[in-house]
């Protein structure tokens, strides 16, 4: 366990493994950490190579500034995180939801610096996406805690009934206490002629019914080397529905790489 201070703000890192291929896990927004990679795929991964999980500014542990949240600041730290850590190699970057926004959007701005996507189930950052994101963030009260509810339903099982109403503490406190929501808003949107343009690798794994399959199929035409995977039965969560599925493709995929 380790700080990493990057772009003025304070990350909680986890090194796991060891190797010259580093892989990075990217975690979801809001109501996550990366203790949702560290208790499903970063340790068998980290049986074959070096591991870097982190929260994401104003999650976890990681520090919790007023303002700066845009995709491009979360981008921006990805790339200084990825500087510190594997500074001679290309690294396998994996994200979740999210996460796998933030995975797009550095593949397309650092292409050197990505060997291959992982991207789980990833939102693509096109146009409508903030708009959304941002109305569902915006929820207040009942509605709120319904949606809540209803898109961390499997994750949350895992949890006690403390650790649930400390996430909802934190996500309440990054939602409402910082700039969250409009620097979202504000983030230019990535266009598929963008995404075109990523020659790394790519694993998609989408739920059957999860509410951004449509975005899965989008992004396996727009990317060139895309392989697409529909997990059956599953939603949003496949992470947590499908754990074990989603371990061994992501470890089988690292092992071919």
């Amino acid at each position: 366990m380790a700080d990493l201070t990057v772009n003025g703000v304070r990350l909680h890192v986890q090194r796991l493994g060891v190797g010259p291929r580093v892989a990075v896990f990217v975690h979801g927004l809001v109501m996550d950490n990366l203790s949702s990679f560290y208790f499903t795929l970063a340790t068998p991964a980290a049986a074959h190579r070096a591991v870097r999980l982190y929260d994401l500014r104003g999650h976890g542990l990681s520090e919790r500034p007023a303002a700066g949240f845009a995709v491009t600041d979360f981008v921006a730290d990805l790339a200084a995180l990825v500087d510190a850590e594997s500074p001679d190699a290309p690294v396998d970057v994996i994200g979740n939801s999210f996460g796998g926004l933030v995975a797009l959007a550095f593949a397309h701005a650092h292409p050197a610096r990505v060997a291959s996507l992982v991207l789980i189930d990833a939102h693509d950052g096109t146009a409508g996406w903030a708009a959304q994101m941002a109305a569902t963030l915006g929820l207040r009260g009942e509605a709120r805690d319904a949606k809540i509810a209803a898109s961390f339903q499997a994750w949350l099982g895992r949890h006690s009934e403390r650790k649930r109403t400390r996430l909802a503490d934190h996500a309440r406190a990054l939602v409402e206490g910082t700039t969250l929501v409009a620097d979202l808003e504000a983030s230019p949107p990535l266009a598929l002629t963008q995404l075109a343009t990523i020659a790394a690798p790519a694993l998609l794994l989408y739920g059957e019914h999860s509410d951004v399959r449509d975005r899965g199929a989008a992004l396996a035409a727009a990317l060139p080397r895309a392989t697409l995977e529909i997990v059956a039965g599953c939603t949003h969560s496949i992470l947590w529905e499908a754990t074990a599925l989603v371990r061994d493709r992501v470890v089988a995929w690292l092992e071919a790489r």
